[in-house]
């Protein structure tokens, strides 16, 4: 009966120190919590210097890109701008390719208007080779104003016009009371102009201020 009584306390002992050790965190089956912990931040200190390593080459990877794709940007600008200036230059030069052919031209013009005006007016009448010869060089003149106007030139005859410094050369200035002072008020020379560009300013006369 005592050797049953002694075993019944042996018993509970065993328990109760299991249960202390459960609860002081260790296991009956493995290594304690506390070891496991251990070795887990002793891997994670392991691998802290991979880790910031592996930020930092992150890091200098993402502003290497920054500026690459700075730069790709800036080239793409550039390379537009160049596109719109060279699509300007070829435009440019398919209008004002002729100028210096149409400023020979010009000279040609102003010869026949000469030519025109030098004709007596009053003599036309009695004299049909004058006549003809009259009407001849304005048919000639007209039909080269013509080919000017189809191909972008036309003249600046800016009589009763403010002086523009950008299409006319003032050649002297002129007292008239009947007009605003910087008025052209006689015309010596037509000027042109090739699709809205002055090729020859027109040689005028302005009143005073």
């Amino acid at each position: 009966m005592l050797s049953k009584r002694l075993g019944q306390v042996k018993g509970l002992a065993c328990v109760q120190n299991l249960s202390v050790l459960r609860l002081a965190g260790y296991s009956t089956d493995k290594q304690p919590v506390a070891e496991e912990a251990a070795t887990a931040d002793a891997k994670t200190a392991a691998q802290s210097p991979e880790i910031e390593q592996l930020k930092q080459e992150l890091a200098t990877a993402k502003e290497q890109n920054s500026e690459l794709l700075d730069k790709y940007k800036r080239s793409l600008a550039d390379s537009e701008n160049l596109r719109t200036r060279l699509n300007k230059q070829i435009s440019d030069a398919k209008i004002f390719g002729i100028q210096s052919f149409c400023k020979d031209l010009l000279e040609v013009a102003d010869t026949l208007g000469h030519a025109t005006q030098a004709v007596p007016k009053d003599k036309l009448n009695a004299n049909a080779d004058l006549k003809n010869l009259y009407e001849g060089l304005s048919m000639t003149r007209a039909s080269l104003l013509q080919v000017f106007k189809r191909h972008g030139l036309e003249p600046l005859d800016p009589i009763n016009q403010k002086f523009d410094p950008n299409q006319h050369e003032a050649l002297f200035q002129k007292e008239d009371k009947t007009v605003e002072p910087n008025t052209v008020v006689e015309v010596t020379k037509l000027g042109y102009k090739l699709h809205e560009r002055c090729i020859r300013p027109a040689l005028v006369g302005v009143s005073k201020c």
